[in-house]
């Protein structure tokens, strides 16, 4: 194989076929571009590019420090800041229409961004083919894999024939419905679990105002909690709102009438109504469907020096924590550190990882259950707001010492199951 220059001395180059071209997977294809590895990006869809967004399917994303880390090291952090809406703190919607701002970091004053999902995709792709090793193949769906021996199968979607390709690494960066995670499963030992809520998702929209402005103060996260389901709404960039209802789906079916749905809306959330526009919210409600939200765990990431799984693949949350794509995006760049500290010897880089990635992960997914219960319900409580009062004064008083769990999460890279162990301590305090 040919060897080139690396920060570890010379290193093999190596050819990656990475399945999923979504945002973890062109992230992970400019991290091995950088390093002058042979990619091969392969996607099931068409190119996102020159697509029309699929509505209802876009929970806005939420950057925080974890993926602008990765995006620097490629390259794309300023191009984000300037795209992403910052968002400075909750504000929380009471059922009498007032509203109360709960910042996220009162001390440094440090925001999260809204992005928006096909934004954030296409910059990435764009990025992608700035390298002449990386090579795009769009619909092209993995239909079986010998991931031990590197050898990969997909139906081209446009022909309906198939081709094999062999690689040295097999990235699977294909979502929580992963195929190279279902090919890890005839491993043995492979451990996995899934766990859907009862709840499920249906996106709505806030437009712009009639002078093209933002119909509420744009630098929160607004949320509507209201006990057992709750609302929320992120900025974008051309003025509207992503707003999205959770709920559980035996209410969903209840609001089968447009009566019923704005009888829901005028008792919960009657502040909304105006903002979105009633012919608009019952023409978005019932134009979708409530989709599911499910949580994956499982292990080992990798097979032998052959194959990994990243992102949703190997650890699908619900988004409650908005910490989904930063935890993908940072597997990315631990990864690409692991080949700084290994090289080319792959199955210490992959073994690694696992050892490394697991126990984070699942973590981040249990987090990201419990934050379900905070937003919809603990938000509104006196005891959650002295608690969050109390936290931010022992912030600042000892910033080093005493860092609050959402903090942690959110504007630090410690790991997530140590930012546990830390709110535990806390918790004793």
């Amino acid at each position: 194989m040919e060897e080139h220059a690396s920060k570890n001395g010379y290193q093999k180059k190596l050819s990656v076929a990475i399945v999923g071209g979504g945002l973890v997977g062109s992230l992970a294809a400019l991290f091995f571009a950088k390093r002058g590895h042979d990619v091969h990006l392969f996607e099931y869809r068409e190119d996102i590019r020159k697509t029309p967004q699929v509505r209802g399917r876009s929970i806005n994303l939420s950057l925080s420090s974890r993926a602008w880390s990765a995006l620097n090291e490629v390259g794309l952090q300023s191009s984000m800041a300037q795209h992403g809406l910052p968002m400075q703190g909750r504000m929380i919607h009471s059922l009498h229409g007032d509203t109360k701002s709960i910042p996220y970091d009162r001390r440094t004053n440090q925001c999260i961004y809204s992005v928006g999902r096909k934004y954030l995709n296409e910059v990435l792709l764009t990025a992608t083919e700035k390298y002449s090793n990386v090579n795009l193949y769009f619909q092209h769906k993995l239909v079986s894999a010998n991931l031990e021996e590197g050898r990969l199968t997909f139906l081209i979607t446009t022909s309906n024939k198939t081709v094999e390709r062999c690689f040295d690494l097999v990235v699977g960066a294909d979502g929580a419905f992963s195929t190279v995670r279902r090919c890890m499963m005839k491993q043995p030992l492979f451990d996995f679990s899934q766990t859907y809520i009862e709840h499920g998702y249906l996106e709505l929209c806030i437009p712009p105002t009639k002078e093209g402005q933002f119909a509420m103060p744009y630098k929160y996260l607004h949320i509507w909690p209201r006990g057992e389901f709750m609302m929320i709404a992120l900025p974008n960039q051309d003025q509207s709102w992503t707003v999205t209802l959770f709920m559980p789906f035996v209410k969903f079916k209840q609001l089968d009438t447009p009566e019923a749905l704005l009888k829901f809306f005028n008792t919960n959330f009657p502040d909304a109504i105006p903002l979105i526009g009633k012919d608009k919210l019952i023409s978005d409600f019932f134009k979708g469907k409530p989709l599911p939200l499910v949580s994956i765990k499982c292990q080992p990431y990798h097979i032998s020096n052959k194959a990994i799984i990243v992102g949703d693949a190997a650890h699908a949350m619900v988004p409650f924590y908005g910490q989904g794509m930063n935890a993908g995006f940072e597997d990315c760049l631990l990864l690409d550190r692991l080949l700084t500290k290994h090289g080319s010897k792959l199955d210490l880089v992959l073994k690694e990882f696992s050892e490394i990635r697991v126990k984070d992960a699942h973590a981040i997914c249990d987090l990201a259950m419990y934050n379900y219960v905070e937003m919809r319900d603990l938000v509104m409580r006196r005891t959650f707001i002295m608690r969050k009062k109390l936290d931010d004064f022992l912030h600042w008083l000892m910033p080093s010492k005493w860092v609050p769990l959402y903090n942690s999460v959110t504007f630090t890279d410690m790991g997530y199951s140590k930012c546990i162990t830390n709110r535990k301590w806390q918790d004793k305090v």
